[in-house]
């Protein structure tokens, strides 16, 4: 099956053809520039963005993985979670699409795409196996009890992973999107430099970053008061040290709760270095085995919404035309 994927849950706007859900033919992801100056995404901006570009994206996709519409068997597309006007824009057109086509067309809850593109990349993983979905949006861990049979474990009470990177990238003005960056400019820091205080919240595997937010801003006000050399990489590692900390320590926490020896680590934030240095070493120390996405399948895709989607119309699943954008969906 040939299975046409479509991505606008926020400031990507992607398409990509997959076969058999195994099999990445193409995949296109246009990044929305226009947010850079603001330090963070503005919705409205964002649904501008995917009116110009969802079609020429489409085009490309299509003409990368040499097929023409008429092949496609079925479409993916994002329903939720994310901005509601993103993802009207992506589920209006699917739907167009698939009754001009007479092919049928799915919903993907975004998170669940996340959790196809370990399978992307890992075809031999077999359930079950612990899920840290860590993205702008997104801190959860998933007990992954097979395909499209989740447990979730924990999730974020405030602010993601993510979303924390790009409000301290902000207070530190060294640019948007803040994981890159802070993950960059963390090399040349000393992640000992100052220790930020943990969220671990005792009992509990949610997570939450507000506090380690406010605690970095408080900071950062203190050493621009004093007027001496600002060591902004030295926040910066010290800053990611603290959100690795968490993530791998309620992962790995996840894991040992459940008897389960395998770990995935998914979504945008699974690009980061230290992350994924520190969650290897803590996996090899507790005999667990990690698996990550390579980079361009950590961030918002629409091979990962084919993959997933090819999985969901292969059982017979099919979306009516009353299908609406859930902003908030969960993943059950």
């Amino acid at each position: 099956m040939l299975v046409l994927g479509i991505e606008t849950s926020c400031d990507e706007t992607a398409a990509a053809v997959v076969r058999d859900g195994k099999k990445i033919l193409s995949d296109v992801v246009y990044s929305q520039l226009v947010h850079q100056k603001y330090g963070g995404v503005v919705p409205e901006l964002a649904s501008r963005e995917h009116i110009k570009t969802l079609i020429p994206v489409v085009q490309e996709a299509l003409k990368k993985a040499r097929v023409s519409l008429d092949r496609i068997q079925g479409i993916a597309v994002t329903y939720g979670p994310g901005l509601v006007g993103s993802l009207l824009i992506g589920l209006s057109f699917a739907k167009a699409l698939s009754y001009s086509l007479g092919i049928p067309f799915v919903g993907i809850n975004h998170l669940e795409g996340h959790i196809f593109a370990i399978f992307l990349e890992h075809p031999r993983l077999k359930p079950p196996f612990i899920c840290l979905i860590v993205s702008g949006g997104h801190s959860e861990l998933f007990l992954v009890r097979g395909k499209g049979d989740y447990l979730n474990l924990g999730k974020t009470r405030d602010d993601a992973a993510g979303e924390a990177f790009d409000k301290v990238a902000k207070l530190l003005d060294i640019g948007y999107p803040g994981g890159p960056a802070i993950d960059k400019i963390s090399q040349k820091g000393d992640p000992l430099f100052f220790r930020f205080p943990r969220a671990f919240l005792k009992g509990s595997l949610d997570f939450s970053f507000s506090g380690l937010k406010t605690a970095v801003a408080l900071y950062v006000l203190k050493k621009r008061s004093e007027k001496s050399s600002f060591p902004t990489a030295d926040i910066s590692a010290s800053f990611q040290e603290a959100v690795v900390d968490v993530l791998v320590e309620k992962s790995i926490r996840a894991a040992v709760s459940e008897g389960v020896g395998k770990i995935a680590c998914v979504g945008g934030v699974a690009r980061n270095f230290r992350l994924r240095e520190k969650f290897k070493k803590k996996a090899r120390e507790e005999n667990l085995k990690i698996y990550f996405p390579s980079p361009i399948l950590c961030t918002d895709n629409a091979a990962m919404i084919s993959a997933c989607g090819d999985f969901r119309l292969s059982r017979g699943e099919r979306a009516g035309l009353d299908l609406n954008a859930v902003p908030y969906a969960e993943l059950v």
